[in-house]
């Protein structure tokens, strides 16, 4: 009668994965819980959860997700389902895609920028891209 599908945040709740400064990947990140990035990452990532590139990060590629704090350098596409914060010590060069956008002060931000409101559909579409 109330079937209602599991939330699948409350299995990965507190779980962060977490990628220190000094390290280089050279491929694609998928992950399903929230991810902390303080390295290097070439390739593209895809998160059900959040993402925070720290303020050493350098991301080149794209990025999918459902929140994102962005303290690093970024080149590429990012989409994000929800909230994209975008912190004073960032640098953003690309095309991005979010719901909600927070620009502090400072941050070099020179990339396009679509809202869409339909938070669904930033997903979706960025998996078609595939």
């Amino acid at each position: 009668m109330f079937n209602k599908a599991p939330k699948f945040t409350t299995e990965h709740l507190g779980k962060t994965n977490r990628i220190v400064e000094g390290t280089i990947i050279t491929g694609d990140i998928t992950s399903l819980a929230d991810f902390r990035l303080d390295g290097e990452l070439i390739g593209n990532f895809t998160s059900k959860g959040k993402i925070v590139l720290g303020p050493a990060s350098k991301v080149k590629g794209d990025i999918i997700c459902q929140n994102a704090d962005i303290e690093g350098e970024f080149i590429g596409k990012i989409k994000v389902a929800e909230l994209l914060n975008v912190k004073a010590t960032a640098k953003i060069n690309g095309e991005v895609t979010t719901s909600k956008l927070s620009v502090e002060p400072g941050a070099d931000f020179t990339a396009t920028c679509i809202m869409a409101t339909d938070f669904k559909s930033v997903i979706n579409d960025g998996q078609r891209a595939k």
